[in-house]
């Protein structure tokens, strides 16, 4: 379990801080991360890795020469929002463009793809490739479905070598879709990871009885199976991954046994002694065995083996020194520290509104807050909810997003903002600390509703649901997800075209929010017949048969409660 912290919604913050102040040889603190402190060529291509924390080594232990250039650090087990990863990136870019790599969950490729779209859009060239080694998650017919877990350490150290050597952005891309083909892991777990504050584990594995197929954000394992000998353990492991020998691979593998959190190293090494005699019994040769910690999942016991096969270019690269705070190899000349100037920040520019926009400003201020209220009185159950065949943070990150919007949306208003900017705000300031998917599409939502309120004038309910339907677009648009997929989208849809109907039909707001919130709310509960389609629950959902999905449920009791606040305002 979890033993100190402070106030546990601090406790990322508060984490990333203390890393940094024990690690400024190696790295500095930037909005939404960490870069390097030392100073990188220019013109060179910026390796830029990231997702949630609750991972050390990954993300930020790995920042320094010889690797990533920057980390962006999202929550515990929450990926960083848009705003991080182009804030980190930013900070990392030497000119030479920059390379995205993470594990392939959904709100990182959410949040990741937003930020490189940015950065395009702002002249810089980006990249991406995503890490899918977990041979657990998803069949080989479907590798690219598969979520990342420790072979994040093959495809950021190859991409980085490259970029190091020189490599161009396209061809950096190449080398790490390359190391990324060639890398296999399968993990295991003894128990669940608890986060802080959480009274109970993630998942819990019985007594004498073992989780296969585990995953990194405290999902429970696909399969469990009794505990085995240290030596039938790695028989296991390395049976499953020499099934799916990559294709031309030529013999030369690197095995990394990862430690999840509470696996002592003498276990590993115990574990490890069979897995070496096994590779070599099948004629390979091994290259750089790895046993340690490299991508942790908290406090969790568990032990995943990857194997990254070679060939001559990887080889090569995988030679470069690396000198980083938690992963070192080779010999790195010392760095010179980079000179770090701050910029002060732009005062906030506030677009004219007129007196109507403004008193909307107030019931939009009214909304959110009624958000929050919701939010916090059903923290517990969306984190049940989530639980079952998620990683349980739902309510968590959607009481961090739906808190930093009110906070900005009472900024907004007490700077005289119309609706469109005081709802702006609370969308960027939903999406920046929420992180995750569910941060990601609310503040998609919240934008497209934004914009169709303006700044001067009183929208009319048209013009709201409008606004509506372009949030329920964008969310399909931006996280691919349909109808039928067990995700918030099985409400929004319902939700969107019965309000739509009713405006049409002649109805005012309140009644036509209040009749969408109905048909949303029907539509949530429904979820509990489908099987997940998207999403991490997507790897475990017969779990989640018989249980509605929190995200189209939060989606619901939020409809329903800002129907009660419209009918106030209207009366």
């Amino acid at each position: 379990m979890t033993r100190l912290w402070n106030d546990p919604a601090d406790f990322a913050d508060e984490m990333i801080d203390g890393f940094v102040a024990a690690n400024g040889r190696y790295v500095r603190r930037v909005t939404g991360g960490v870069v390097r402190s030392t100073v990188s060529p220019e013109g060179q291509v910026a390796v830029v890795v990231g997702g949630g924390s609750g991972h050390y080594p990954a993300f930020g232990g790995l920042v320094g020469p010889g690797l990533a250039h920057g980390a962006a650090m999202g929550n515990l087990f929450a990926s960083p929002s848009t705003q991080q990863v182009h804030a980190v990136a930013k900070a990392a870019d030497q000119g030479g463009g920059v390379f995205f790599s993470y594990g392939n969950y959904a709100g990182d490729v959410l949040n990741f793809d937003a930020a490189q779209d940015r950065l395009r859009a702002e002249g810089i060239e980006a990249a991406t490739v995503t890490v899918t080694d977990d041979v657990m998650s998803a069949s080989l017919a479907e590798k690219h479905k598969r979520r990342g877990i420790a072979g994040d350490l093959t495809v950021f150290r190859s991409a980085a070598a490259a970029a190091e050597a020189g490599y161009d952005l396209a061809a950096v891309t190449a080398v790490a879709a390359k190391a990324n083909e060639r890398t296999r892991s399968f993990g295991v777990a003894f128990t669940g990871c608890t986060l802080p504050g959480a009274p109970e584990p993630l998942f819990t594995v019985p007594t004498g009885r073992m989780a296969i197929g585990l995953g990194i954000h405290g999902e429970p394992g696909i399969d469990e199976t009794d505990i085995p000998t240290a030596d039938e353990l790695a028989e296991l492991l390395v049976r499953r991954l020499l099934e799916e020998r990559p294709e031309g691979a030529d013999g030369r593998v690197i095995p990394i046994l990862n430690g999840l959190g509470s696996l002592k190293y003498e276990e590993m090494f115990v574990v490890y002694r069979r897995i070496h005699q096994l590779l070599e019994a099948a004629g390979l040769e091994i290259v750089d065995p790895h046993v340690g910690e490299f991508c942790t999942s908290f406090d969790m016991a568990g032990t995943s083996l990857t194997l990254f096969w070679l060939d001559d270019e990887l080889a090569t690269l995988w030679e470069h020194p690396v000198d980083t705070p938690a992963y070192r190899r080779g010999s790195v000349a010392a760095q010179q520290q980079a000179t770090v100037v701050d910029a002060a920040e732009a005062a906030a520019v506030i677009p004219e509104s007129d007196e109507q926009s403004r008193a909307v400003a107030q019931t939009v201020l009214a909304a959110v807050e009624t958000i929050v209220r919701t939010i916090d009185e059903n923290v517990d159950e969306l984190g049940r909810l989530d639980s079952i065949a998620g990683d349980g943070d739902h309510g968590i990150g959607m009481q961090r997003g739906s808190h930093a919007a009110l906070a900005s949306a009472r900024a907004a208003v007490g700077a005289g903002a119309g609706a469109r900017t005081t709802l702006e705000w609370a969308a960027d300031g939903w999406s920046d600390k929420a992180g995750g998917t569910s941060g990601a599409l609310w503040g998609v939502i919240l934008t497209k509703i934004a914009e169709k309120l303006g700044d001067t004038g009183d929208p009319t309910a048209a013009d709201v649901a409008a606004g509506v339907a372009a949030g329920a677009q964008g969310v399909t648009d931006y996280g691919k997800a349909e109808v039928g997929d067990k995700t918030l989208v099985d409400a929004l849809v319902p939700f969107t075209t019965t309000l739509t109907q009713a405006v049409n039909a002649g109805a005012s707001l309140a009644d036509s929010w209040a009749n969408a919130a109905d048909a949303a709310t029907r539509a949530a509960a429904q979820t509990a017949d489908l099987l997940p389609r998207m999403g991490r629950a997507r790897t475990h959902g017969e779990h989640s048969i018989g249980t509605p999905d929190p995200g189209a449920i939060s989606l619901a009791l939020i409809a329903t409660a800002i129907a009660a606040t419209l009918k106030e305002t209207d009366s």
